[in-house]
């Protein structure tokens, strides 16, 4: 049996490859519309399904799996920065407070298709502007949902909930879903 990602994310990648050794990474052409009408939950669902379905079309003699990471606060998703200036923005809205990152997963084989989501509760330090402009300048945050990762140092106080899913692949969630799928 083959198994597909349909992410061209390095970081999902490296987390998918703790659960299937040996897969393909084939990346979705579907894009990432959010329809802002849906409840946050299922805007990362959506995303993700669209992304499973347009993968899944081309390969549907494998497993494919796909996932959408997006960070929600004060009801507002906040997406990748559009540029730096955007991404200064969202790390001092971000800092000192809490945010949820929420993952989407589907998970397709054959007719089967599973559907879930995760969350994270995430609180940061308190950012001062000087650390903001170092990690901007670092590029990190630029091809990012809320404008930065977990594993950088610095950001994040504490959590409650799954890291893997901060990251951008829920692991235990997908290992579930795909036991449950086959």
């Amino acid at each position: 049996m083959s198994y597909i990602l349909a992410s061209a994310s390095p970081r999902r990648k490296e987390l998918f490859s703790l659960i299937v050794p040996d897969f393909e990474v084939i990346p979705s052409d579907s894009g990432e519309k959010f329809n802002m009408s849906l409840f946050p939950e299922q805007v990362a669902c959506s995303v993700a399904e669209g992304k499973c379905d347009e993968v899944f079309a081309r390969h549907p003699d494998s497993v494919v799996v796909a996932c959408d990471t997006i960070v929600v606060f004060e009801g507002e998703i906040l997406g990748k920065p559009k540029d730096r200036a955007d991404a200064e923005r969202t790390l001092r809205r971000l800092s000192g407070k809490t945010h949820s990152v929420i993952s989407g997963v589907c998970v397709r084989k054959g007719q089967r298709k599973l559907i879930e989501y995760d969350r994270t509760e995430v609180r940061f330090n308190e950012l001062d502007d000087d650390f903001i402009k170092m990690y901007v300048d670092g590029g990190s945050p630029l091809d990012k949902a809320g404008s930065y990762g977990i594993q950088d140092g610095g950001l994040v106080k504490d959590y409650v909930g799954s890291y893997t899913n901060v990251v951008g692949l829920p692991v235990s969630l997908v290992k579930k879903m795909l036991e449950e799928v086959l």
